[in-house]
């Protein structure tokens, strides 16, 4: 399905539209009907969303009701770069390359340190527990810089403390820190972890 950047989603549990003797789908049209005179498409997310699980909630609640609305954007051609890199250990040194001189081209270089150290983290994790597929390394400046890397294994990762006496198991500790975000989702074909960090003069 391809959606329009833009577009509003809204994903909503059932005890947000079932109601005692009355047809699911006039709970359904009621939801519509309220998303669109709150006119969801221009105004803040947060402020529809309050204002019509208000109105539409059930009282008492016998369901739990949540509703969440999300707001679609494109991000240009020219804002986003992908790389594919072979799962190889030598590649980390390439990785933390191609990261710096894009940062150069988009003007970010304050940033290039923080991103490198990241980059390079996260490639060296997906190639060390990948088992053997390809990494998939990506910048994308929006109104945050992300650092994406991709990797076959649908193993997520644990941040964990590491012993003074550990040499490893600091990476995502370490990435925790340097960022303002940072997470973990599935994808068809393994997972991507990703970061966020505030592009310069944006706080």
């Amino acid at each position: 399905l391809e959606i329009e950047p833009g577009s509003v989603l809204a994903l909503y549990t059932d005890g947000l539209v079932e109601r005692p003797r009355a047809d699911l789908d006039e709970g359904m049209a009621a939801l519509k009907k309220r998303l669109t005179t709150a006119n969801a498409l221009d105004r803040p997310l947060r402020d529809v969303g309050r204002e019509v699980v208000a109105d539409l909630a059930p009282s008492p609640l016998s369901d739990d009701v949540t509703l969440l609305l999300a707001r679609t954007r494109a991000v240009s051609a020219q804002d986003s770069v992908r790389w594919v890199l072979e799962p190889d250990p030598a590649v980390v040194a390439d990785a933390r390359a191609l990261v710096v001189r894009q940062l150069s081209r988009w003007g970010l270089d304050e940033l290039a340190f923080t991103t490198e150290l990241v980059a390079s983290e996260l490639v060296t994790n997906a190639i060390r527990y990948a088992g053997g597929g390809p990494v998939e390394l990506r910048l994308i400046r929006t109104s945050t810089l992300i650092c994406e890397v991709s990797d076959p294994s649908s193993t997520q990762p644990r941040m964990r403390r590491a012993r003074a006496t550990e040499e490893g198991g600091r990476g995502l500790f370490l990435i925790a820190q340097l960022t303002e975000r940072w997470g973990s989702r599935y994808t068809r074909h393994g997972k991507t972890i990703w970061t966020e960090q505030p592009l310069p003069g944006s706080s």
